[in-house]
């Protein structure tokens, strides 16, 4: 399978003491405006990519991200909850982009450590690791031979490229947002061919 990462555009801003609205325990902020601008830029970028399916999340952020695709292709996007962003626990609803923001002690200790457990109720990365893995292994079984574009999240695009390339956990979470990463998946072996291609975005 050949296998495209998107990740979604930008999200509404958060506003400090107003939580985003949850999706099983989520925060589900939509698109900002330059988000959905970004959505647009990637449906004009992969239109003509030879795209077979397209996936989301349970998230809304990554379904509004591949509808301008989804349209000019007419396909279906399908859900994939194993491809949902890591769970924050009680960092969840936005809290986290301020206490990363503020440089909270907490998540100091969580990129020394790279691991996302060290946030109170956080997913555990060997959690995430195994779900993320097994969406996957699903995709590349249902799509042997195609091309398919995933509209995932930062956390999951990270962890997947450091899966495929036995690297440092958080070494590619820095994927921008509709920002492409491409694979190959093969039975026995995952190649990374891109990380981060932005180059639809230059002129945004």
């Amino acid at each position: 399978m050949d296998l495209l990462l998107v990740r979604h555009g930008q999200s509404e801003a958060y506003l400090e003491g107003t939580s985003f609205p949850l999706a099983s325990g989520h925060g589900d902020p939509p698109l900002s405006e330059l988000g959905r601008r970004q959505a647009q830029r990637v449906g004009d970028r992969l239109a003509t990519a030879g795209i077979d399916a397209i996936y989301v999340t349970t998230l809304q952020r990554t379904v509004q991200t591949a509808a301008p695709l989804a349209g000019r292709l007419q396909l279906t996007p399908r859900v994939e909850a194993g491809l949902r962003e890591v769970f924050l626990g009680e960092w969840e609803g936005g809290l986290y982009r301020q206490l990363v923001a503020e440089n909270h002690p907490i998540a100091q200790r969580m990129f020394a450590e790279e691991r996302w457990d060290v946030i109170p109720g956080a997913e555990s990365l060997v959690a995430f690791d195994g779900r993320v893995r097994a969406a996957i292994r699903r995709l590349a079984a249902d799509h042997p031979g195609q091309r398919v574009a995933a509209f995932t999240h930062g956390g999951v695009i990270g962890q997947v490229l450091a899966m495929a390339s036995d690297s440092r956990p958080f070494a590619f979470n820095t994927a921008d947002n509709a920002s492409i990463s491409r694979l190959i998946i093969t039975a026995d072996r995952w190649w990374v061919r891109s990380f981060n291609d932005t180059a639809h975005l230059q002129d945004q």
